[in-house]
């Protein structure tokens, strides 16, 4: 027999089991099998994110308290030397939206591919704003790099034909990601027009965008698929990642990493590196060996 909101209200002590759909600093919206509570924690925990199954406790009507963050499947998050932000738990899939105006880094799309390998995240990377034709050309040059790696890139204008998207995200969890400007938002309200996200005009002479969403937000698809829009960002730290892993998250490394001479190589200039022995016979980029140097840096 299913419990009611006016019950579980009347007693602390009910425990429910629900998805955090929304953060707002320390506060949470979970959805449970009674409907949408706004949470808190208990004390000083945070660190909830987006996609995470908690257990939590009604403490009155349509309020509650998270008392337990489930284990989770994958995180993905960044890092500096002072902090860490988990942008989203549980997901399956990244979508890193990029786009040519305003340009995007390619440094930070190198930065979000390592920190995806290490948790084994599906990658779908969006060039957005292909109605921009020249420069979306220019973009999608320097991004097949990335889809001769293996992973795939879609172009699409999120203003004329963002529907394409949907059947890449069927059956995940994804989350967007990316600098801003690069048209997350507008993406999200042309596949979910009720999210109603806000969006900014982007500045050509700083050539940047501006930072519109404040909160992460989950939006269900259909019954397998959902979706979390995040902040955008200008950074991604990688210092939860080790130095020993770091070469990961770089795909085209993968058959050489354990065949090196020395077993704590770091592939810099070490005698014996069959990483640097496959970038000197063009089995590697020599752009990607210089992004891996400038991480372990």
């Amino acid at each position: 027999m299913s419990r009611s909101v006016k019950n579980l209200s009347e007693s602390s002590v009910d425990c429910l089991t629900g998805q955090v759909i929304a953060t707002f600093g320390r506060h949470y919206s979970v959805t449970t099998e009674v409907g949408v509570l706004s949470c808190v924690t208990r004390g000083k925990k945070t660190g909830i994110a987006c996609g995470d199954q908690v257990e939590c406790r009604v403490t009155a009507l349509k309020q509650g308290v998270i008392e337990t963050v489930k284990p989770r499947d994958s995180q993905f998050y960044r890092s500096d030397t002072f902090k860490e932000k988990i942008i989203a738990a549980n997901v399956t899939q990244i979508i890193l939206v990029v786009a040519a105006v305003p340009s995007f880094s390619e440094e930070l799309v190198n930065r979000c591919l390592v920190a995806a390998e290490s948790e084994n995240i599906n990658v779908l990377i969006v060039l957005n704003k292909a109605d921009l034709i020249q420069p979306t050309q220019v973009a999608f040059d320097t991004l097949l790099l990335y889809q001769e790696l293996g992973y795939t890139v879609l172009q699409l204008s999120a203003i004329q034909n963002a529907v394409i998207l949907r059947p890449y995200l069927s059956n995940h969890l994804n989350v967007l990601v990316g600098q801003s400007g690069m048209g997350k938002s507008t993406l999200l309200n042309a596949l979910i027009p009720e999210a109603n996200r806000s969006t900014a005009a982007i500045s050509l002479a700083l050539d940047s965008g501006s930072h519109t969403t404040t909160y992460s937000q989950l939006y269900q698809l259909d019954k397998n698929s959902a979706i979390i829009d995040s902040p955008g960002f200008q950074e991604f730290g990688l210092n939860h990642i080790r130095e020993e892993n770091l070469a990961y998250g770089f795909v085209e490394f993968h058959p050489y990493i354990g065949h090196c001479k020395f077993s704590n190589c770091r592939h810099r200039s070490e005698p014996g590196c069959a990483v640097l022995a496959a970038q000197e016979e063009g089995k590697i980029l020599r752009k990607r060996l210089d992004y891996y140097h400038k991480l372990l840096r």
